[in-house]
């Protein structure tokens, strides 16, 4: 008789376990855990506070996640609110740097800016920019993470452009892109292609709003 044929048989008839109490009270079966033999209703204990471990770490793990976003969601509201409330383009940079920097400690921060039209503030986010960067920026519809600087990128970076191992790219877009928000660490990890981008895309959006407003 094989295995699957005695479960089968159990399966259908659960009447087994009533009729052969006294004999099932009389089987032992090895410790999960090695040494002794144990009786299959320890067994069954056994089992059930595993799968309890398990639920509760997994809630523990999901509460652990739930702290982290909300962390992060008051982080993202404190920037919102600072862009929202800047009064002029150099404002609106300012908190961009500031909130990046001191909230999400990000190591390094760059944003290229070429609005259509306009008289520009005399600032180095409104210089050159490459045709290949604009490109890149207007194919973005989702924040890109890489472990290479994108295009001709690195150079926006400086002399610490060599220690780079990471990068992230916003695009900053009002119908068409108007700037490229670039962030990147010299932690491997910090950036990396499989990480969730929400949070970027609502900060690219939030930015473009603001900055739309000024531009005009």
């Amino acid at each position: 008789m094989t295995p699957d044929a005695v479960v089968n048989f159990l399966k259908q008839h659960p009447e087994f376990f009533e009729d052969q109490a006294e004999f099932l009270a009389t089987i032992m079966i090895p410790h999960p855990h090695g040494g002794r033999a144990i009786p299959i209703s320890e067994r069954q204990i056994l089992t059930l506070r595993d799968k309890s471990k398990q639920l509760e770490d997994k809630l523990r793990e999901l509460i652990v996640f739930g702290e982290e976003n909300d962390a992060i969601g008051e982080k993202v509201h404190r920037l919102t609110l600072a862009l929202v409330t800047a009064r002029d383009v150099e404002a609106i940079i300012a908190a961009l740097h500031f909130n990046l920097r001191e909230d999400f400690a990000v190591p390094h921060i760059v944003l290229r800016l070429w609005p259509e039209g306009g008289t520009h503030p005399q600032l180095p986010e409104f210089g050159a920019v490459s045709a290949a960067a604009r490109d890149f920026a207007e194919s973005l519809a989702n924040p890109y993470c890489s472990a290479h600087a994108m295009v001709d990128t690195a150079e926006w970076f400086g002399e610490a452009a060599t220690h780079l191992r990471s990068f992230a790219y916003v695009a900053l877009k009002n119908g068409r892109a108007l700037g490229l928000l670039a962030l990147a660490s010299e932690d491997p990890q910090r950036f990396y292609p499989e990480m969730g981008t929400l949070y970027l895309k609502r900060l690219g959006e939030v930015a473009a709003a603001a900055l739309a407003g000024c531009l005009a």
